[in-house]
C-alpha cells in the first residue's frame, strides 16, 4: 500500500476553515453574554431593577456550572464522547437558555410577583427567570468554550496552535464588541430592552446550525487520521480518558497556577465589562446612548492583538513572559480608573484601549500553554476544571461589585426619560478590579518560576519544525 503522507489537518484550507466554522459559533455565544452590559441603565428605567438585582443577575452566568459542576460534568463528556457530540450538545443548551431569558425579560406574566427562592431570598420573578435562563445559557457556552479548545488543539497540534486560539478569541471578542456596541441602538430603535435579546436568539440558532456543519467536516479528519495511520503502519490510538485522570490534573502544580491566573484576569476584566457603560456614565459623564461604545473598543481591540501574540508565541516562545506583561497592563489600568480626578472621556479611552492590549496578552500565552501541561486526552477535563475555576469569578465578582454600589457608593440620584435612578461613585469597584490584578501577577510569577523548574516549555515556539 501506497504510504499517505498527509490528514485533511496538514492542508492549511482544511484547519483554517475548520477554526472559522467554529469561531462563528463561540461569536454568537458570546455576543449574548454581554449584550446586557449597556442596558443596566434602560433594565432599572423601564423594568425597575436596581444594581443588586442587575449583579445578581450577571452572577446567574456561573451559578450551575458552580454549584452543579455541569461544566467539570461537561469537560468529562468531551473527553469521553469527543467533539461532535459535546460541541452539538452546548450549542443547543444556549439555544434553550436563551430562549428562557428571552421569555422573562419580555412577557407581562411575571410583572409585580415575588418570589422566595429556598423559602427565604425574596427576589422579583422577572429577575429570577432571567437570571435561570442564563445560567443555563452559561452551562451551554462555557461547555461549547472547552470543546472548541479542543477541536483547536485537534486541527494544529504541531503548527500554528496559539495563533488559531488567537484568532478564535479574537472572533469570540468580535461577539462582544457588537453587543456592547449595538445593543442599546437596538431596544431604543425597537422601544424595549427585550429586542436585543431576540437578535442574539436568532443568531444563537445560526450558531447551532454552524457547528453542525463542522461536525461533518470532524469526521472527515478521524478517516483522514485512520487511513494516514493504516498505510504508515503507526499506532495512534489514544489511552482513553478516566475519571482517575482529574486526580492528576489537580495535583500538578502548574495546572493551578494558570487556573488561578485565569480566575484572577477574567474577573478582572469581564465583569468590569459588565459595569464599564455604567462607569461610562457616571464617572465620565458620557451619554447613556454611547456609552457602551468605549468599552466595546476593548474586545475590537483584541480582536487584531489576540493572534498577534499568538503569532508570536508560536515563533519565538516566551508565554509566561507574555503572561506577566498583561497583568502588569491590567493592574496600570484599573488603579488609573480608580483615581477620581481622572474623569475626562479622553483618558477613558486610553485605559481602555491599553486593557485591550492587556486582555490580548494573557489569554493568548495562557490557553495554548494548557496542552504543555496536560496530556491531550485529558485536554477537556483539564480545560473544563480551569473554566470551573473561572467560573467562581465571573459568578462572584459582578454581585459583589453590585452589593457594593447599592451599599457604599450611591451618591445621589437623576431623573432619566422620566425616571428616577441613582448615580454612582466607581472607586471602590475600581480599587477591587485592581486588587484582582495584583494577585493575577503574583501567579504569573509563581507560574513562570514552575516552568523554569519543571521544564514545560512555556516559553519556548510551539511551532515544531
Amino acid at each position: 500500500m501506497e504510504k499517505i503522507r498527509q490528514t485533511l489537518r496538514d492542508h492549511a484550507w482544511a484547519r483554517w476553515t475548520a477554526l472559522a466554522v467554529v469561531a462563528f459559533t463561540m461569536l454568537t455565544g458570546y455576543y449574548l453574554t454581554d449584550v446586557m452590559a449597556p442596558l443596566k441603565g434602560l433594565l432599572e428605567q423601564q423594568l425597575s431593577w436596581d444594581s443588586s438585582e442587575y449583579g445578581l443577575f450577571t452572577s446567574a452566568y456561573g451559578w450551575f456550572n458552580v454549584f452543579l459542576f455541569m461544566l467539570i460534568i461537561g469537560g468529562i463528556i468531551l473527553d469521553k464522547m469527543g467533539v461532535r457530540f459535546t460541541g452539538l450538545m452546548a450549542a443547543t443548551i444556549m439555544v434553550i437558555g436563551t430562549s428562557i431569558k428571552f421569555w422573562a425579560v419580555s412577557t407581562h406574566m411575571l410583572d409585580g410577583q415575588v418570589w422566595n427562592i429556598l423559602w427565604i431570598f425574596p427576589i422579583k420573578a422577572q429577575v429570577f427567570m432571567a437570571a435561570l435562563g442564563y445560567a443555563i445559557f452559561g452551562v451551554g457556552v462555557e461547555v461549547a468554550g472547552i470543546t472548541v479548545s479542543k477541536i483547536i488543539v485537534k486541527w494544529f497540534k504541531g503548527k500554528e496552535l496559539a495563533l488559531a486560539m488567537g484568532l478564535e478569541m479574537a472572533t469570540a471578542r468580535l461577539g462582544t464588541a457588537l453587543a456592547l456596541a449595538t445593543s442599546v441602538p437596538i431596544a431604543k430603535a425597537f422601544g424595549h430592552v427585550s429586542k436585543p435579546i431576540l437578535f442574539c436568539l436568532i443568531l444563537l440558532v445560526i450558531g447551532l446550525i454552524s457547528f453542525i456543519i463542522y461536525t461533518f467536516m470532524d469526521k472527515k479528519l478521524d478517516a483522514s487520521q485512520a487511513e494516514y495511520d493504516k498505510s504508515n503502519n503507526v499506532t495512534n490510538e489514544e489511552e482513553a480518558f478516566k475519571i482517575s485522570d482529574i486526580f492528576n490534573i489537580i495535583t500538578n502544580k502548574g495546572w493551578w497556577y494558570i487556573a488561578i491566573l485565569c480566575v484572577l484576569f477574567y474577573s478582572a476584566v469581564f465583569p468590569f465589562l459588565k459595569y464599564a457603560a455604567d462607569l461610562m456614565v457616571n464617572k465620565f459623564g458620557v451619554d447613556e446612548s454611547l456609552a457602551g461604545t468605549i468599552p466595546a473598543m476593548l474586545p475590537f481591540g483584541t480582536i487584531l492583538l489576540t493572534p498577534f501574540f499568538g503569532n508570536i508565541y508560536d515563533r519565538k516562545g516566551k508565554g509566561a513572559t507574555i503572561m506577566l506583561i498583561g497583568s502588569l497592563l491590567l493592574i496600570f489600568v484599573h488603579t488609573m480608573f480608580s483615581i477620581p480626578f481622572l474623569n475626562h472621556w479622553i483618558i477613558a479611552i486610553v485605559l481602555i484601549i491599553i486593557l485591550g492590549i492587556g486582555f490580548s496578552l494573557v489569554p493568548s500565552a495562557m490557553w495554548p500553554s494548557v496542552p504543555k501541561i496536560i496530556p491531550e486526552n485529558q485536554l477537556g477535563t483539564a480545560y473544563s476544571l480551569i473554566f470551573w475555576v473561572q467560573n467562581w469569578g465571573l459568578m462572584g465578582v459582578p454581585a459583589l461589585i453590585g452589593w457594593v454600589l447599592d451599599k457604599y457608593c450611591v451618591t445621589g440620584q437623576k431623573v432619566v426619560e422620566g425616571v428616577t435612578v441613582n448615580t454612582y461613585n466607581y472607586t471602590i469597584p475600581m480599587i477591587i478590579f485592581t486588587s484582582l490584578g495584583i494577585l493575577a501577577l503574583v501567579f504569573a510569577l509563581l507560574l513562570k518560576a514552575e516552568d523554569k523548574k519543571k521544564g514545560y516549555g512555556l516559553e519556548l515556539p510551539n511551532i515544531q519544525k
